[in-house]
């Protein structure tokens, strides 16, 4: 399914409450008890979410992602006005790191019209797209192929990475904390993204709404070690304090803050 707005909102609250009852959804968005129903069995067939007697609750625990073809879906419209605004800063004629994730394969998709650049990658997904692009020169990282999403991990994958410097690396994550904590769910994972932090002139991180104040197991880095942040909608309390106090420009994508934020 592609969530409609309210269901979005639903599952953002879920998240942020770890479990809800029918009762505080239905007064949150102000609908009945019978609509709160019907869109907690949807997003649960969905595998968005898991139902209990009463309420919802998340699907995953701090150690598990939720699938890869339930991410591809859950908030698509947010990833791709994302992926446009990390596209119209990068320049032409640049190098960049692309990592694993749904909103670096939207980025992917919308960098197909520039012009000169060279693009590593660890996710086959991204390297499948951009091959499309006959003006762009694809490496891809040797290691390990995850079937799940096809991202490539593995000490073979981190030594890769190390031997490069490039302009920008454009990262996604899993989630945001509010104490700043980068975090992500597969250790394999974390390792080659820390890779391309330290081999990177600037780092740009592109996160959606759902993101923020996420719990997720393995610590991938701080927010300190951002250059930007490409979000869809202004980042809730305490991020903005965090963002500023980490000099940190937030980009809010087709939002009342658009590209042309300002925000350190």
């Amino acid at each position: 399914m592609n969530p409609n707005p309210r269901q979005e909102g639903m599952l953002a609250l879920v998240k942020a409450l770890g479990t809800a009852s029918v009762e505080t959804l239905a007064e949150h968005f102000g609908v009945t008890l019978q609509t709160v129903r019907r869109d907690v069995r949807l997003l649960a067939d969905a595998g968005l979410l898991a139902r209990f007697h009463g309420g919802a609750r998340v699907p995953s625990s701090t150690v598990e992602n939720i699938a890869y073809r339930q991410r591809q879906q859950l908030n698509d419209d947010a990833k791709r006005r994302i992926a446009q605004a990390v596209a119209q800063a990068i320049p032409d004629g640049c190098s960049l790191i692309l990592n694993i994730g749904t909103t670096t394969e939207a980025i992917a998709h919308a960098l197909l019209q520039r012009r000169g650049l060279r693009v590593i990658t660890n996710n086959l997904n991204v390297a499948a797209i951009l091959s499309g692009n006959p003006d762009c020169e694809v490496i891809v990282a040797g290691g390990v192929v995850r079937s799940r999403d096809r991202g490539i991990v593995g000490e073979a994958t981190v030594d890769f990475i190390r031997q490069f410097k490039v302009d920008i690396g454009v990262i996604g994550i899993s989630a945001i904390e509010d104490d700043g904590t980068l975090r992500d769910f597969d250790y394999r994972e974390v390792k080659v993204a820390r890779a391309i932090l330290e081999h990177s002139r600037e780092i740009w991180l592109a996160a959606d709404r759902s993101k923020f104040n996420r719990p997720a197991m393995v610590e991938l880095g701080r927010l300190e070690q951002v250059d930007r942040l490409f979000t869809d909608q202004p980042p809730p309390p305490p991020f903005v304090h965090l963002l500023a106090e980490a000099g940190v420009q937030c980009v809010v994508a087709d939002g009342p803050h658009a590209a042309g934020d300002d925000t350190p």
